[in-house]
């Protein structure tokens, strides 16, 4: 049986939709389970269960500290090996983002996933191209963002999800591999002309202080983490391209820039829903 880690969450629930969509036996796991899923709290290390899983994809633990979300990681690592799991697919964070605030719980994750002693497949997401129509801030009869004329290599989180149920349901071909999982640069510019409205650049002290002043329901660590996207963007660091993932799928990817449009739709001041 294949267990999906954060089962309740957008890319682990996409994934588990995909596995079962494709008739393969698999069920979630969540600190919060529905539907016949399993409890799972990487908080809980003493009461976690992976008895019975074959392949786990372990969805990264984020939205929190680097020291807990290793931890979170180290622990259900730890698990994994104690109750028997066969092959571990960890969803990482594609190589161009090193630099990116959020990129060394993901790198030592990595390095946890080669050392644990199980077979293992790394896959190295590019950031979603949700989050990037979702970034850009609606002001006027126009959208603003920090991202400049910078592009991003985004990727529509379906893909993404299938990428991860390709590699789950029959892991043995993709054993020791780490795939670099990125998709079309697409600009914010592109994504306001679609949209038919103008777009206009902030500099990266004002998105910050907006971050800070006008959005205080952000937890401590996410305005640097948001930040250091803006800038990657900006300066030309995640426009990287590459094979991996139109191989994988066996297929074109989807359009990125129509998904980032849709995402920025929905967040149109009056957008209904």
């Amino acid at each position: 049986m294949i267990l999906v880690t954060g089962a309740n969450g957008n890319l682990g629930s996409a994934t588990l939709a995909a596995l079962h969509a494709r008739g393969v036996i698999a069920t979630g796991g969540s600190r919060t389970p529905s539907g016949g899923m399993r409890q799972l709290d990487f908080d809980d290390h003493s009461g976690m269960d992976l008895a019975g899983v074959s392949t786990l994809v372990l969805i990264s633990a984020g939205y929190a500290e680097d020291d807990q979300v290793i931890g979170r990681h180290a622990a259900v690592l730890d698990a994994a090996v104690r109750d028997g799991v066969r092959h571990v697919v960890y969803t990482s964070l594609t190589g161009a983002g090193d630099h990116l605030g959020f990129a060394l719980a993901h790198r030592a994750t990595e390095r946890l996933v080669r050392a644990c002693g199980l077979p293992w497949t790394i896959l190295r997401n590019g950031l979603y191209a949700e989050l990037f129509g979702g970034l850009l801030m609606w002001v006027g009869s126009g959208v603003e963002s920090a991202f400049g004329e910078g592009a991003l290599s985004a990727v529509a989180r379906a893909d993404l999800a299938e990428a991860a149920t390709i590699t789950a349901a029959d892991p043995a071909p993709h054993t020791g591999r780490t795939y670099d999982l990125v998709g079309t640069p697409i600009t914010a510019a592109q994504v306001a002309d679609r949209l038919g409205v103008p777009h206009r650049t902030i500099g990266l002290g004002e998105y910050r202080r907006r971050l800070l002043d006008e959005m205080p329901e952000f937890l401590p660590f996410q305005p640097p983490m948001l930040a250091s996207i803006a800038t990657g963007i900006r300066h030309g660091f995640l426009d990287n391209t590459g094979p991996d993932l139109a191989a994988l799928l066996d297929r074109p990817v989807l359009d990125p820039l129509t998904t980032a449009v849709a995402a920025a739709s929905a967040t149109r001041p009056g957008a209904a829903g």
